[in-house]
Formats: C-alpha cells, sequence, structure tokens
C-alpha cells in the first residue's frame, strides 16, 4: 500500500509540475500574442529550444511560424542493379523523399505524391548506364517544392507536370503540363518564376535542346501555362542536369561538369549575361542576393564578391570535396557531396561546419530548405 501511495502522490506533483509548465507565461508582463511576435522576431529555433520547456512547446504549435527543416531526396546506398528485363517491370521509385526536423534530430517521410500517374524515377544502375547516376532535377520556390525532371525505367521523361509538395498543407499537386517533357535539362528559379530550359526528351531534338520557357509559378502555381522564352544559342546544355540560379535579377548557369567555360549567365530582366567570376563546382544563392559556391576539387566553400569580382573563401572541409549540390538559406549553407548532407554556419567566426546524420543505408540525392511540416498532434 505504501509503494502504491507513493507512486501516486509522486504521479500527482509531476501532473502539477507540467500544469505549471503550461501555466508559465513566455515572458513575464508579456501578453501571450505578444510574446509570440517577439520571439518570433529571433529567428534561430536553436535559441528558442535551449532556454525553457514553454518555449520549446511554443517553436512547435500552430500559432508559430514555422521554423526551416531540410527536405532530401534519398536512395539507398547498396543499391542492386536492375537487369534488362526488370527494369521494365518495377512500378515504384528507388527514390525516396524525408524531411529532417533539426531541433529534434529526426527523419519523416512525406506523404506519398499521387498515384496516378505513378511516379517512376530511376537514379542509378540501369543496364545503359552503370557507371554514372542519371539525373533527379528538383527546386524550391514560395515554399514549396517541384518536382520537375527525371528518367522512367525505359529512359523517358518522369514527368510531363510539375509534381509540387506544399509542406503546411501537406498536400501534393501538379503544375501545368510541360509543353516539352525532358530531363537532363537546366532548371532554375528567379523571382518567384520557373525556368525550364535545354535538356532531352524521349529522343534528342534539336529544337528542344535550344529551347527555354518560363512558368510565373507565384502568381499560378497550379493554373497557369509555360511562356515560351528567346531560345539558346545552342544546345550543349542538353549534356548534363544543370542548375540555374537566380541572382539579382539574373538567371545564371551554374555546376556545368569540369573547368570548361560553359559556366554563363541567362537573361531574366535586362538580357545582359554574367560571365566573369565562375569556378569549378556547384552554386546556391541566399535570398537571390549573395553567392556560395563549393569548389569540388578541394572542398573549399567561397562567397562570390561582385565588386572584386572574385570568390572570398570562408572554409575549407574535406566534406565538402566532390559537392553535388549547394543550397543557401537562413544564414546556412547546405551541401550534398559523397552521398552526405554537411550544413555550415556562415554567420560564426569561424565558420562552423556539421554533417547531418542519415537514415541507415541511405544516401544523400538532393537537398532542400523549406518550412517544417506541422507536428502530428498540431
Amino acid at each position: 500500500m505504501a509503494n502504491t501511495s507513493s507512486s501516486l502522490i509522486g504521479q500527482k506533483k509531476k501532473k502539477q509540475q507540467q500544469l505549471m509548465q503550461h501555466l508559465q507565461p513566455l515572458i513575464p508582463g508579456l501578453p501571450e500574442p505578444v510574446a509570440q511576435i517577439c520571439l518570433a522576431l529571433v529567428g534561430d529555433p536553436f535559441l528558442l529550444f535551449s532556454v525553457c520547456h514553454s518555449w520549446r512547446r511554443l517553436l512547435y504549435s500552430p500559432s508559430f511560424p514555422p521554423f526551416l527543416s531540410l527536405y532530401a531526396f534519398l536512395s539507398s546506398s547498396n543499391p542492386t542493379p536492375l537487369s534488362s528485363s526488370q527494369s521494365t517491370k518495377l512500378p515504384s521509385t528507388s527514390v525516396q523523399i524525408l524531411t529532417f526536423d533539426p531541433i529534434s534530430s529526426t527523419w519523416q517521410r512525406l506523404p506519398p505524391p499521387p498515384p496516378d500517374p505513378p511516379l517512376q524515377l530511376l537514379l542509378r544502375h540501369h543496364p545503359s548506364f552503370l557507371s554514372r547516376n542519371l539525373p533527379i532535377q528538383s527546386i524550391s520556390v514560395a515554399g514549396k517544392l517541384i518536382l520537375l525532371a527525371a528518367s522512367t525505367y525505359d529512359l523517358h521523361p518522369a514527368l510531363s507536370r510539375p509534381l509540387i509538395f506544399d509542406p503546411i498543407s501537406q498536400n501534393w499537386s501538379f503544375g501545368p503540363t510541360l509543353p516539352n517533357p525532358r530531363r537532363w535539362c537546366a532548371l532554375g528559379a528567379s523571382n518567384g518564376s520557373v525556368y525550364i530550359a535545354s535538356g532531352i526528351g524521349t529522343k534528342f531534338s534539336p529544337h528542344v535542346a535550344r529551347s527555354m520557357e518560363k512558368w510565373d509559378f507565384t502568381r499560378n502555381p497550379n493554373n497557369g501555362k509555360w511562356e515560351k522564352k528567346r531560345d539558346l544559342k545552342h544546345g550543349r546544355f542538353s549534356r548534363d542536369a544543370i542548375d540555374a540560379v537566380g541572382w539579382r535579377g539574373k538567371l545564371c548557369m551554374v555546376n556545368v561538369k569540369g573547368d570548361a567555360a560553359a559556366k554563363e549567365g541567362l537573361f531574366e530582366r535586362d538580357g545582359r549575361r554574367c560571365r566573369k567570376g565562375w569556378r569549378r563546382g556547384p552554386v546556391g544563392a541566399m535570398s537571390e542576393t549573395v553567392m556560395y559556391g563549393v569548389d569540388d576539387a578541394d572542398g573549399a566553400l567561397r562567397k562570390y564578391d561582385e565588386q572584386k569580382d572574385d570568390w572570398e573563401e570562408i572554409v575549407k572541409s574535406e566534406r565538402l570535396r566532390g559537392a553535388e549540390q549547394v543550397v543557401a538559406e537562413g544564414r546556412r549553407v547546405c551541401v550534398v557531396a559523397g552521398g552526405g548532407i554537411s550544413v555550415v554556419d556562415v554567420t560564426a567566426t569561424p565558420a562552423r561546419i556539421w554533417v547531418v546524420e542519415l537514415p541507415a543505408g541511405l544516401e544523400a540525392v538532393a537537398v532542400h530548405v523549406l518550412p517544417r511540416m506541422p507536428a502530428p498532434h498540431t
């Protein structure tokens, strides 16, 4: 009886403590709505999380602006090669899409995309391409994740329409039908518009290889249409999957493989070219104002200085060697390299770098930074 009574008393005290924590004001002396506005201005969720329990709960409440999380395309680190007979029979994707909560350090799978048409994304080990990955091209615009180009198991374009994921509603939807579904293309966004250029369809076409289309996503995310833009002078961008980075009113081609002078700018508003200052490796732009690039040979993260037309080194790390993608958002730069994801705090002096632990047996293909999905209980 004594043990039972002691247990009941302990449970009662615990409930009282939890109740007191819930009743504790966010900021003593301020009404809750005003306190929430003040805390939202802090900007860094890690600071709020480390202070007290009431601020931790606030981070996950429906009334608080969602903090930024990682959204990653992940694949098996030990894939089984496909035979010719298997390649046309697999109905599901070989790539998973998950989101990482940086506060709780947990991974969560995204809701499945619409089943019709079935999504087929081939990344590697097709009999015709044993030695290289097939590109899966996606971007983030206005807080949404957009999947635009990939290959099916029979090497056809995987998407006839953009596939859009909204983290807040946790819903998938389709964008306008592409005039020319493609893969191996240049893909980017600037000022809320999506651009797709060059690439190939089911077969190579000089017309597609030189074409470029624009979709005003912020104005017409689902019911808009693709607007044809001026053709490129050549079709050499159809040779690889290329990131096009929006930067100060321009759309700049980046991450063309090797040191060739193929890295150049595409017109967006004023038609000028941006040919200067490029280095080898992927580039990302933070708020379309500051460009960060990683030299995939030496693993150096650099920031572009437009006045000097040069790159200022921020940090160099073996973890960044072989970089394949750079995303800059929320005062941090995320780099996909060697199947892993590294995060660099570019506001720290010196810059601080850490590695995101991936789920067992998976490696990173691409990463994006978007608002977190609402907690299940909200």
